[in-house]
């Protein structure tokens, strides 16, 4: 997401080549990032690295989305079997490559049949130009909904869920959780630090780094955050990492979605998939963090 507005290309391509050589191997993204330069930017950046072979593209998993507006036109958005196949492949063009492993519904569109999304992306697989099918930002009962409809056309449906989920943000275990471990979904979190809030925040000159609104963000939770941080110290372990590797602790997550903007981050970021969090310190990150509770017991009797 960062590629094309905060990284160069340059930059870029170096932080992907470092990540497969360290044994990164899913490259996600989406048809509309880009930000000020346009949409489209960041898939082709990835398509010009791809493009420069030495088998980069048989060494990941190719992940984008769909559902965004790319322009102001009425039928270059959403979730329509005409815009689905479009944008397929417009993504296939910048991305230079002849499929994508895993792709994913930015969105729901409450405009779209269940029956005309599946009709679209079962074309998509039948063609080989994609080969999973995924969601982000669904709740519960729509992954459900989904499926069950993806069911009854004797399709696979989605495999997997991109959400929000962090130690500040742990809505999605009410609901959705569970629904992606009954169906088998497999959980991919973003904004793994709560837009740098778990990065190691109360010690820095927040005056030089931040906004008005993250300095908030972080005097709204000042307790919590310089406890958790003191907790990470005592582990020995940078609270970005300890935060990353919470999220791989849980059992319904598959991976997780870093969004790096420098190679050095990238390269302290990988530090997280090593560390072991024990029962008690667990223990202490839900005392911490608390979650909503389980589900359904959270919101039900």
């Amino acid at each position: 997401m960062n590629f094309g507005t905060h990284t160069a290309e340059a930059d870029a391509r170096e932080m992907l080549d470092a990540g497969l050589e360290q044994g990164l191997n899913f490259v996600d993204t989406a048809d509309q990032y880009g930000g000020v330069a346009g949409g489209g930017v960041t898939e082709s950046i990835i398509g010009r690295w791809l493009s420069q072979g030495n088998g980069r593209r048989e060494q990941i998993v190719l992940a984008t989305k769909l559902y965004e507006p790319m322009s102001e036109r009425p039928n270059d958005a959403g979730l329509s079997a005409r815009h689905i196949r479009l944008a397929c492949d417009a993504s296939l063009r910048r991305l230079q490559t002849d499929h994508i492993d895993l792709y994913q519904m930015h969105h729901i569109d409450r405009t779209a049949p269940w029956d005309e999304v599946w009709q679209a992306m079962e074309t998509l697989v039948a063609h080989g130009k994609v080969t999973y099918v995924g969601s982000s930002n669904f709740p519960g009962w729509t992954i459900a909904q989904a499926n069950e409809a993806a069911k009854s056309r004797h399709f696979l449906g989605l495999v997997s869920e991109q959400s929000l989920y962090n130690l500040t943000e742990r809505t999605i275990e009410m609901e959705v959780i569970p629904a992606c471990q009954a169906y088998g979904v497999g959980l991919l979190p973003w904004s793994p630090l709560a837009g740098g809030l778990l990065g190691g925040v109360t010690a820095e000159d927040t005056d030089r780094r931040s906004s008005a609104d993250f300095k908030a963000r972080v005097e709204a939770r000042q307790q919590q955050l310089t406890a958790w941080e003191q907790l990470c110290a005592d582990l020995g372990e940078t609270p970005a990492n300890v935060a990353v590797a919470w999220l791989l602790h849980q059992p319904a997550v598959s991976s997780v979605v870093l969004g790096p903007r420098t190679l050095n981050q990238l390269d302290s970021s990988l530090a997280a998939a090593e560390i072991s969090l024990d029962k008690g310190t667990l223990q202490t990150l839900d005392q911490l963090f608390p979650g909503p509770g389980p589900a359904p017991e959270a919101y039900a009797w």
